[in-house]
């Protein structure tokens, strides 16, 4: 298998990270500095910045609830909470997409790199369910708005599904459905509409849901949960 492929299957870090490291010389296979493109196998010995790579036992799978107050990635530059410090796990393991800073909600986190890819994907038609609480009335052709599709500063949005809870004159609270991943993409469609967010909690990814989890808490996927997120 291309070095590439392998190490970002078996969690090390992307493939176009990998790609950096063999360019700067920081991969070795066998003694000899890995070329781009290099075929490698479980049986080969494999050193990443001079030290010997582990393969981890396996792929692992997590549901988080994530708080406000964290970063959704493995590390981050300025020293705040990331969603892999709150997942105690001894091995290198990574958010599948993000959730804003100020957003909380279910988060996966993997090992196993053709999961991010497939689940992430809008192809892959996998819906993620947001609780929305706006600044003031939300009214039926602002929910069609929402639903058709919003023009952004990066595009119009793909067809989302909308239902409005409930609304009085000064907040409403909405169901938002979207099978996309942009930056602030609920935020910025319910402003584009006239309705800034206050409070954004993300409660699905398909059928996986936090259920009863807690803020904070984290839980294994099941046997069931994979398969299903792999059927999609």
């Amino acid at each position: 298998m291309r070095i590439n492929k392998y190490l970002s299957s078996i969690g090390v870090a992307s493939r176009r990270e990998i790609d950096r490291l063999v360019e700067k010389g920081s991969i070795k296979v066998n003694g000899a500095i890995a070329t781009p493109g290099m075929q490698v196998s479980e049986s080969d010995t494999i050193e990443i910045n001079g030290k010997k790579f582990r393969k981890n036992r396996g792929k692992v799978y997590f549901m988080l609830y994530k708080p406000t107050g964290v970063i959704s990635a493995a590390k981050d530059d300025r020293g705040r909470k990331t969603v892999v410090d709150l997942v105690k796990y001894q091995e290198r393991i990574y958010p599948v997409g993000r959730l804003d800073f100020d957003t909380e909600g279910l988060i996966l986190l993997t090992n196993d790199g053709d999961f991010f890819n497939k689940i992430m994907h809008p192809k892959s038609e996998v819906y993620k369910e947001y609780h929305v609480d706006v600044m003031g009335k939300v009214n039926k052709l602002e929910i069609d708005k929402l639903k058709r599709g919003v023009r952004l500063e990066d595009g119009i949005t793909l067809p989302a599904k909308v239902e409005l809870l409930d609304s009085s004159h000064e907040t409403s609270k909405l169901r938002i459905s979207i099978r996309e991943g942009r930056n602030r993409q609920i935020r910025r469609m319910c402003k584009a509409v006239g309705h800034p967010v206050t409070h954004l909690k993300r409660e699905k990814i398909g059928e996986l849901s936090l259920g009863r989890l807690k803020k904070g808490g984290f839980r294994e996927l099941s046997k069931k949960e994979i398969e299903y997120l792999y059927s999609l």
